[in-house]
């Protein structure tokens, strides 16, 4: 993984051009959306339980991310904070939970629409003014929030819906808690390492309930040290070289990229609701962030 990361690390150390940043922002996105995919493989056809799957996640996370700090020069232990380590934490299992009953479509459309309302929703709070067309796209993103959630032969479990709007919920206030971060990618290290004793506790309360095989360790591995902290590393590095309404706007495409592996890798059906659900809440939150020009720089 080393050497993987210093290739990387080099191909973004040349100067940002159009497509190098084009590049990595593309890589950014497929490795947030193999978070879902790699969790549903493994919560499907693996051994592996949810919280085992939480742990190995985090703690697999934690170390790649503390070696990409390192190699760069830096300490990630004395970075973050144990408050966003919680809702990361609280994330994380609630994700890994969810994927239990929920296809990997659904559940990435379902997270992301939760973070960039809860993300949206205290903006509003905070007295931000919103435009007549802000104000129409929010109320397409939570119609079609509704929509998809609705009773019917194609609606999710409850339960898994639930859990997985409260993971959105979670790191929606951990990317709020994140913002303004001098050393994101060493801050998102430290949130990491302390969330390891976090999912530690889970597994050990869930310990009569723990299995685990190689094939759920290799896809709850790569999760965490691929998709998720390489994937982080990956994203702060091809930041400075978006504009901030494109930061915002880019990660439109996570559940959509999540959606096509799905079909393509999990035999998932594409339902009507599904497609429909998409358009309004995809359609409203690019109405939103395409106006406000704000930095979202932490996706899920």
């Amino acid at each position: 993984m080393v050497g993987y990361w210093r290739k990387i690390q080099a191909f973004s150390g040349m100067s940002m051009s159009p497509v190098r940043v084009i590049a990595l922002t593309l890589l950014t996105m497929v490795a947030f959306a193999a978070n879902s995919l790699l969790c549903r493989l493994a919560l499907r056809g693996t051994d592996i339980d949810a919280a085992s799957f939480t742990s190995v996640r985090i703690a697999s996370g934690a170390l790649a991310l503390s070696m990409i700090v390192r190699l760069r020069g830096g300490r990630p232990s004395g970075a973050g904070n144990w408050l966003s380590a919680l809702a990361l934490f609280a994330y994380a299992a609630a994700f890994s939970f969810a994927y239990l009953s929920l296809p990997a479509s659904t559940g990435a459309l379902l997270l992301f629409g939760a973070v960039q309302t809860t993300m949206i929703g205290y903006g509003i709070r905070k007295g931000e003014r919103f435009h007549k067309r802000q104000w129409i796209g929010l109320t397409c993103a939570l119609a079609g929030l509704v929509g998809l959630l609705l009773p019917g032969l194609s609606a999710p479990p409850p339960g898994g819906a639930a859990l997985m709007v409260g993971a959105g919920v979670a790191w929606g206030i951990y990317s709020l808690r994140g913002k303004g971060a001098g050393n994101p990618t060493a801050v998102t290290a430290g949130n990491f390492l302390r969330a390891v004793p976090l999912a530690a506790a889970l597994s050990a309360a869930m310990f009569t309930h723990a299995s685990i095989d190689w094939a759920g360790f290799g896809y709850a591995t790569a999760s965490g040290a691929v998709a998720s902290g390489m994937g982080y590393a990956i994203w702060y590095t091809a930041l400075p070289g978006l504009k901030a309404g494109n930061a915002a706007t880019v990660q439109l495409s996570v559940p959509v990229i999540a959606t096509l592996g799905a079909v393509a890798f999990l035999g998932e059906s594409v339902t009507i609701r599904i497609v429909l659900a998409s358009a309004a809440i995809l359609g409203g939150i690019a109405l939103v962030v395409m106006h406000r020009g704000t930095r979202h720089d932490r996706p899920v």
